[in-house]
């Protein structure tokens, strides 16, 4: 008999791999760095971030597919080659001081070798009676990368200058991932114990077993994305204005304002390992209808409370609310429509992150620029986030009565 691999060795290789993709976070580091170095206005420089987790959204529906048909070492080997090359390529682009280098490495060739998807529905497989706990400690990682990658970014460029700071990071993650990938691979059918192996046999909380075509045409499909995109448009545009909105309502200093997106960078980590594992106590349909309850109520606090600490602790909460987006969601699809296509599924659910990230910071960003406040917007995220409550409890009422067949799209 092969030799048995152990599930908790290849969730942590997922983590591994997710710490390394999710330095695409700590792009606001190197902001006013390249900006200096070449000339170029930060707003330009900050649009390769936008087009890296368009790119990374829109690809992951492809890479989902992948991850079904050739298996996850080889496209976390893909995605080690794309993520590190264009880290490199990046370096490049800031020396021949080309901008549209800077948006074809970072944006594209990072964006698409970001691999989000790949360990994901493979820790899945390995945890069925734990699906929340094993997605939320993935997923945590990419949470978590920011807060890891900045200092060290900010001494190698103090040391080596931007521009070897890339070449440095760029051979490292390559390395890293790569070791990572070879980690990684779908569980055989004698390496689950055998009561898990039994859990393992309840296929959905629906008890449907769909292929992705059958999942995107259904009515449950249309209302996670929804759900989905409306979280992390709250989320990443909170996230994009966290500093200067802080500054901007309270009387919150810039140096203040920096360790507190610190903290909330915390928040966004943990979050998604918190709410992930509190979904496999209570079900991942009355899960999300209280995280958007929470954010709602935060919303409102961020209106209403002028206190920096009080505002903090709701920016905080928010954030523990948007990584329970990502980390909740992979294991809310295996309950819906089982695991048999969970990849392509998740990576189809995951071009709502994609055209939340451009959405969410422009639409912050336009209306303070216009209106020169930030309540307007906070308003507008009020709303999105009921209506986003809505969609949740009617999903969560149909998991009630058990009526599937009522949210196939005909």
């Amino acid at each position: 008999m092969p030799k048995t691999r152990n599930r908790y060795g290849v969730a942590i290789a997922g983590v591994i791999l997710h710490l390394m993709i999710g330095s695409v976070y700590a792009w606001s580091v190197f902001t006013k760095p390249i900006s200096s170095y070449t000339g170029w206005k930060e707003t330009s420089v900050s649009f390769a971030f936008s087009l890296a987790i368009f790119c990374l959204g829109m690809s992951a529906a492809f890479m989902g597919r992948l991850v079904e048909k050739f298996g996850p070492t080889v496209t976390g080997t893909i995605s080690s080659i794309c993520y590190g090359s264009g880290i490199a390529l990046t370096g490049l682009a800031i020396q021949s001081h080309q901008l549209w280098l800077l948006y074809v490495a970072y944006g594209v060739i990072g964006g698409l070798g970001l691999g989000y998807v790949t360990p994901v529905s493979t820790i899945v497989r390995w945890f069925p009676d734990k699906r929340g706990l094993a997605t939320g400690l993935a997923i945590m990682g990419f949470g978590f990368a920011a807060m890891l990658t900045g200092p060290i970014a900010q001494s190698l460029m103090a040391n080596v200058g931007v521009v070897n700071t890339f070449y440095i990071l760029g051979g490292f993650y390559f390395v890293v991932m790569l070791v990572a990938a070879q980690f990684i691979k779908k569980p055989r059918s004698h390496e689950l114990p055998p009561a898990i192996a039994k859990n393992a046999e309840r296929i959905s909380l629906t008890d449907c077993e769909l292929t992705a075509n059958q999942a995107l045409r259904t009515r449950t499909f249309a209302f996670l994305w929804i759900m989905f995109f409306i979280n992390i448009t709250t989320g990443i545009g909170l996230v994009s204005a966290a500093s200067p909105m802080a500054q901007d309502i309270t009387t919150m200093t810039a140096s203040a304002a920096a360790v507190m997106v610190g903290i909330i960078g915390l928040f966004n980590g943990f979050g998604r390992l918190a709410w992930a594992t509190l979904s496999d106590f209570i079900g991942r349909p009355l899960t999300y209808s209280l995280i958007f309850v929470l954010d709602i109520v935060m919303l409102f606090v961020l209106l209403l409370f002028k206190t920096p600490f009080i505002f903090a602790l709701a920016l905080c909460l928010l954030m523990s609310c948007y990584g329970a987006g990502f980390s909740v969601i992979p294991a809310y699809l295996g309950d819906v429509f089982g695991t048999k296509e969970l990849g392509a599924i998740h990576g189809y659910i995951l071009t709502a992150w994609a055209i939340a990230g451009m959405v969410g910071p422009l639409l912050l960003s336009y209306t303070h620029q216009v209106l020169h406040n930030y309540y307007v917007t906070l308003i507008v995220f009020i709303i999105i986030d009921a209506l986003a409550m809505i969609v949740s409890l009617l999903i969560q009422r149909d998991f009630v009565t058990h009526r599937q067949t009522k949210l196939v799209i005909k």
